[in-house]
C-alpha cells in the first residue's frame, strides 16, 4: 500500500520522491511536516498529492496576511450568536479535516497562528463556546523560507519533520521536461490503512535503541545542534514509524535515521549527517529507502536503490546512457569485493544489456 502510494505521488515529480516519503513517514508517526524551498520547486504539488492520496477528509488553504480565521476554521454560527452563544460552524473546514495542507504557512495573522498552535499540538480547536477534538492525522505546511521572526519559533516547532528542496539538478533537466506535463493518477488510500500503520508504530518497542538515541542526541549537542526536549522526545515517533514501515515490532539501529529530519535547518541537518555517520551506517528501510539513503548515505539503502533502478531499466529496452550512468554510480560507491550478491548479479545483467 505505502510503496504504491509513493510511486503514484512521485510520478513526474523529478527528485521529489524523498519528500513524498518524508510526508508518508510523518503521517504514520502522527507528526507534521514543514516543506521549505524556493518558489516553483514542486513542493506544494508533492505535498498536495500525498495529502490527497492518504485519503480522509482533506483541507487545503493558501495563507496570506489578510486571511481571516473564519477562512480556515469556519464562520461564526449566526443562529447561536443571536442567542448570545459564540460558536463556530466548522463543517468542511480545518478543525474537521483528517489531512491538511497549508501553503505559505507562516503568512497568517497572529489570531490564525495562535489557533493553529493548539490545533496542531493538541488536536483541539477552541473558539468561544466551541471546543472540538480534531481528527487531524497530519498537516503539511509549505514555505519559501524558515521564519526569522522569533515570535514564530513556537509555531514552527510544531512541525517536527523538516524537508528542504532545491531546483532540479542539471543532469535531470531532460527528465523534468519529459515528465513535467504528465498527469499523475493517484488513487486515495484508505484512512483505515494509515491508522493501522499508526497503531502499529505506537506499539513498537523502542527500548533497544533508546541508549543509542540518547548518545546520538549528546553528539548533536556537542556539535551545537541540540534539539529541544520536545523535539528529542517526539523524534521517537518518527523512529517508531520507520520501524513499523519496515515491518518491525521492535526498533533497531536501522531505524534511527529519521532523527536527522527533526534537526531544524538544512545546514544543521548536513552537519548532523556527518557527526552521526557511525550511528547512521546501519540505516535501512524497504518502504522508504530513497529517504533513508538521502538522510544516512548508508550502503545498505544505497544498494537497494541501485537494485530498484536497475530492475526498472531492464524491464524495458535499456537506454545505454542510463545503464552506463548506473554502472558508474555502482562502481563509485562499491568496491568489487564489497558488492552485495544481488547487486553483483544486477551489475552483470546491466553490462550484458549494453550494445
Amino acid at each position: 500500500m505505502i510503496l504504491n502510494l509513493v510511486e503514484q505521488c512521485s510520478q513526474g515529480l523529478v527528485e521529489r520522491r524523498t519528500l513524498v516519503e518524508a510526508i508518508v513517514l510523518a503521517a504514520v508517526a502522527g507528526e507534521h511536516v514543514l516543506v521549505v524551498g524556493p518558489p516553483g520547486t514542486a513542493k506544494s504539488e508533492a505535498a498536495r498529492r500525498v495529502a490527497r492520496g492518504l485519503g480522509g477528509r482533506y483541507f487545503e488553504y493558501l495563507l496570506g496576511k489578510f486571511s481571516e480565521p473564519s477562512e480556515l476554521f469556519g464562520p461564526v454560527d449566526l443562529r447561536k450568536l443571536k442567542e448570545g452563544v459564540l460558536e463556530t460552524a466548522t463543517e468542511g473546514m480545518l478543525p474537521e479535516a483528517e489531512v491538511a495542507f497549508l501553503d505559505e504557512v507562516f503568512a497568517g495573522s497572529t489570531a490564525i497562528l495562535n489557533s493553529l498552535l493548539t490545533l496542531l499540538n493538541e488536536r483541539v480547536f477552541r473558539r468561544g463556546n466551541t471546543r472540538l477534538q480534531c481528527p487531524l492525522r497530519v498537516c503539511i505546511g509549505a514555505s519559501n523560507a524558515l521564519p526569522e521572526d522569533e515570535s514564530l519559533a513556537a509555531f514552527a516547532d510544531r512541525f517536527l519533520v523538516r524537508c528542504f528542496v532545491e531546483p532540479v539538478s542539471d543532469s535531470q533537466l531532460e527528465t523534468l521536461l519529459a515528465g513535467g506535463r504528465q498527469q499523475a493518477n493517484i488513487e486515495a488510500c484508505s484512512l483505515q490503512d494509515l491508522d493501522a500503520l499508526s497503531q502499529k508504530a505506537r506499539a513498537v518497542d523502542l527500548s533497544p535503541v533508546q541508549p543509542l538515541l540518547a548518545n546520538a542526541l549528546r553528539r548533536l549537542r556537542k556539535e551545537g545542534l541540540g534539539l529541544s526536549d520536545r523535539r528529542s522526545v517526539r523524534a521517537q515517533n518518527l523512529i517508531a514509524a520507520a520501524a513499523a514501515l519496515a515491518d518491525r515490532d521492535q526498533a533497531t539501529p536501522a531505524d534511527l535515521w529519521p532523527l536527522v529530519l527533526a534537526v531544524p535547518t538544512a545546514a544543521e541537518q548536513q552537519l548532523a549527517r556527518k557527526c552521526l555517520e557511525e550511528v547512521l551506517a546501519a540505516s535501512d528501510n524497504p518502504s522508504l529507502f530513497r529517504l533513508a539513503e538521502e538522510v544516512s548515505a548508508a550502503q545498505g539503502v544505497r544498494a537497494r536503490r541501485f537494485l530498484e533502478t536497475g530492475q526498472e531499466l531492464l524491464q524495458e529496452s535499456p537506454d545505454p546512457l542510463k545503464v552506463e550512468g548506473l554502472l558508474r554510480d555502482i562502481d563509485a560507491h562499491f568496491a568489487p569485493d564489497e558488492l552485495p550478491p544481488e547487486l553483483a548479479q544486477m551489475r552483470t545483467q546491466l553490462k550484458a544489456a549494453l550494445p
